[in-house]
């Protein structure tokens, strides 16, 4: 039942799995974009990716390792790297929700009195990479 902020800072105290190679199993069951950032950014590769459905709620289960990463994109950090040939019956679904998510946020934002600009071109940056996401992984499905 933890929260991506959570499982960084118990990781944070925990150098010896960074410094020894430990493979993680990590399932945050929010702010994944958190814990993603978090290990990119402090010597952690995360391996792969599993989605998971339990009713209408998805979780993201991530094997990570010591090692450096390559950058994630503000999508990336939101929804996990996508690869190609992976399979993933419940990708499609989540990018979708994701993008509804994101839609929402903007749209939310736009309603305020003094609405965010730096954030709002972040989001829009983001739902834009999140529905290349969706469109890339639609064809890699055909």
């Amino acid at each position: 039942g933890m929260g991506g902020e959570t499982i960084a800072a118990i990781l944070a105290a925990a150098p010896w799995t960074w410094e020894r190679e430990c493979q993680l199993l990590l399932q945050p069951m929010s702010a994944q974009e958190v814990l993603r950032q978090w290990l990119v950014t402090h010597g952690y590769c995360i391996q792969r990716e599993t989605l998971v459905r339990e009713g209408e709620k998805f979780y993201g289960i991530l094997t990570a390792t010591g090692g450096e990463s390559p950058a994630y994109t503000l999508a990336e950090l939101w929804a996990g790297r996508q690869r190609r040939g992976e399979v993933s019956p419940h990708r499609l679904a989540y990018l979708e929700e994701q993008i509804r998510r994101r839609e929402r946020a903007l749209a939310g934002m736009a309603q305020g009195k003094t609405p965010p600009q730096g954030e709002m071109e972040t989001e829009r940056k983001r739902l834009e990479e999140l529905r290349q996401m969706r469109e890339e992984w639609s064809q890699w499905q055909q």
